[in-house]
């Protein structure tokens, strides 16, 4: 059998989006296989028959649905970098999923400190796609591990890192969850009430306005409102309000009234201080008090 590396490269492509739609999603039709790459039936289904010579306890075909469906001894054939992958989902998929990542010598990205775990990215991902109920081990910074009952419905980041937004059993309320503290995750087939579904998570459904302006404290404001584009002295932002307070913590934006919160790097201030009362997570806000 011919070594992946040197298949020709359009083959390798379809052979690596089987992989990572089995990986991430639980399955696969031809049909997702032949809009993607716009290739035939005859074609499609060649590639199907290679991946399994390539890995036979991958995939199992079931016929009530058609679909190819992940075995649980699935092992991958290509590295799905993790932040490759929500780099890419988070844009509607990007081509060039069997390549690894080619830094640039003239275009620098910061560095990241905090690298999710790829087994556990892809858990989550499937459990999100066909909508299951996960049990897991998961280590808080407050209370240390415990296991939770969760019904993931998205992945988000939030600047630093990535975390998951799901309704927590215990709790009985949408919470999110960073992603690299998941240490176990089982799918289960426990069923899902419609108060746990994303429709019913109010903070994530809800929009709010975050209206921007350069902090008080600045000699120089037009600096800043150069930085962001802002118009009239302010820039707005629409967000979802359950990311509202990471948003405002990452670009250090003082909520204080007043604006007593200076230095550190804070060049921005909230000029609709009365939006705070319109999220659950306020404190998380540079300078918020009550």
């Amino acid at each position: 059998m011919q070594d992946l590396d040197n298949l020709p490269h359009a083959q390798r492509e379809r052979l690596a989006f089987i992989d990572f739609s089995l990986q991430y999603f639980g399955h696969i039709a031809r049909t997702e296989l032949i809009q993607r790459f716009q290739t035939g039936l005859a074609a499609c289904t060649r590639d199907f028959t290679l991946y399994k010579e390539y890995a036979p306890d991958n995939l199992i075909l079931r016929h009530e649905d058609k679909r190819y469906h992940r075995k649980a001894t699935f092992k991958a054939l290509f590295p799905h970098d993790p932040e490759v992958i929500l780099y890419s989902l988070s844009r509607g998929f990007g081509d060039g999923l069997s390549s690894p990542v080619q830094p640039s010598h003239q275009c620098i990205d910061a560095v990241g400190l905090i690298h999710p775990n790829a087994d556990i990215i892809a858990a989550l991902m499937r459990a999100i796609h066909q909508q299951k109920v996960i049990e897991c081990d998961y280590v808080s910074a407050s209370s240390g591990k415990g296991q939770r009952l969760l019904i993931p419905h998205a992945l988000v980041n939030n600047g630093h890192r990535w975390h998951v937004r799901a309704y927590d059993r215990k709790y009985q309320s949408f919470r999110d969850y960073v992603c690299s503290r998941f240490t176990r995750i089982t799918h289960t087939d426990d069923a899902i009430t419609d108060d746990e579904r994303s429709s019913a998570d109010e903070q994530f459904n809800q929009r709010v306005t975050l209206k921007l302006i350069p902090h008080p404290s600045l000699a120089q404001p037009r600096a800043i409102e150069l930085d962001y584009g802002m118009v009239d002295g302010h820039y707005s932002l629409r967000v979802r309000a359950a990311q509202a307070a990471y948003i405002l913590r990452q670009w250090q934006v003082d909520c204080s009234s007043g604006y007593r919160f200076s230095g550190q790097g804070c060049q921005l201030a909230l000029a609709n201080l009365d939006v705070l009362g319109s999220i659950d997570n306020p404190s998380l806000a540079p300078g918020y008090s009550k």
